[in-house]
């Protein structure tokens, strides 16, 4: 089978490792029977520049017919901080209600993390971040704007469905892992109306998932379990604005966002990928960045792209080929081949995934 599949680029060095990533996901659906079918769109600071909008709706409705879109990165001195991060990155987000936001948080072999004396079997957990709501639905305003008196309001929308769905797809995810323990983070001791809200949906779902264990955390103590004993975590599920600190606390305890991956997921539609690091315009060009994070992401999306008219077997194949990228990244870490994840490793982007790519070929399916 063929899945569709999108891509975008995007500024600085996101076309380095969407290269290198597209290189990694070829390999290993090639090693179980699949291919992808690509097509590329320029989107980023050049089409902005030359159009004066980031997407168009033409090419928004050309993505609903993709089985997943993969963005390298955008973003880029020549344009406003926000017009392309909002206009394109979060709009495709709440366009496709990709309401799922996947952050794997996985200290691997021969990276070091911050953390004294924890190993790769101490750093293994996931967030789960509600995608669509709280404070990013860019609900309030301002008043007086420039004078004394000026007065500006964010307004946190949260709804039971929004809530509901997110949780249950984290109790599932909790279902499906080793530890089979979910842990609730938020802040209702404080924000009652909103977090209460996720209180009650959290034990009223969780009484449906008997054989998954609950926890629930505030924001605060969470950050401090995630520095001082993250192997007391495994699943963990919160809203929008909580996900996006905590999963950067995540990124630095495990190595850094040379590493972080990212998966926007709508699990009835189409889903968006991503490295978790930003376009870096002064390495573009360069083949010095690491693309290891952009790999990782191929690997989220072989694992969560699905597609209507696959099988069984296909969809099992999918779960194979993004274990065989995941493996690969382990084994040439672990061998210590990456000996840093920073652009002064010495190694060339396109070596680094040759390395992984190599890796995948050799490795058992």
């Amino acid at each position: 089978m063929s899945y569709r599949l999108a891509t975008i680029p995007g500024d600085g060095i996101g076309p380095e490792v969407t290269r290198e990533a597209m290189k990694c996901l070829d390999v290993a659906l090639g090693r179980v029977g699949l291919k992808v079918d690509r097509h590329e769109y320029g989107l980023g600071k050049d089409h902005y520049l030359r159009t004066g909008e980031p997407i168009s709706e033409g090419i928004l409705e050309e993505l609903r017919g993709f089985d997943a879109i993969f963005l390298g990165a955008v973003g880029h001195p020549d344009v406003k901080p926000g017009i392309l991060e909002k206009g394109l990155l979060l709009r495709l987000r709440f366009e496709f209600d990709q309401y799922i936001n996947l952050r794997p948080v996985k200290l691997y072999p021969g990276v070091a993390t911050p953390l004294r004396d924890k190993r790769p079997e101490d750093i293994d957990f996931v967030v789960v971040r509600e995608n669509t709501e709280c404070l990013y639905t860019g609900v309030g305003g301002i008043l007086k704007q420039g004078t004394p008196d000026e007065v500006a309001q964010q307004t946190a929308i949260y709804t039971r469905k929004g809530t509901e769905r997110c949780v249950r797809w984290a109790f599932e995810l909790a279902r499906s892992r080793p530890e089979k323990r979910l842990a609730l983070v938020d802040k209702a001791n404080v924000l009652t109306y909103g977090h209460g809200l996720w209180r009650r949906v959290f034990e009223e779902v969780g009484q449906e998932y008997p054989d998954v264990a609950r926890d629930a955390y505030y924001v605060d103590a969470c950050c401090m379990l995630m520095v001082e004993a993250p192997e007391k975590l495994d699943t963990v599920v919160t809203c929008n604005m909580f996900g996006d600190i905590i999963t950067d606390l995540g990124a630095s305890v495990q190595g850094g966002i040379g590493i972080a991956a990212s998966g926007n997921i709508n699990p009835e539609g189409v889903s968006m990928f991503e490295p978790v690091h930003g376009s870096a315009p002064p390495f573009a060009g360069k083949n010095v960045v690491n693309p290891l994070a952009a790999i990782l992401a191929g690997a989220m999306m072989a694992r969560y792209m699905g597609s209507a008219d696959e099988s069984p077997a296909e969809a099992l194949g999918r779960e194979k080929a993004a274990k065989l990228i995941e493996t690969a990244v382990e084994s040439v870490l672990g061998a210590g081949r990456i000996p840093d994840l920073s652009v002064h490793s010495g190694l060339g982007t396109d070596q680094i995934g040759d390395m992984i790519a190599e890796a995948i070929t050799e490795a058992s399916a």
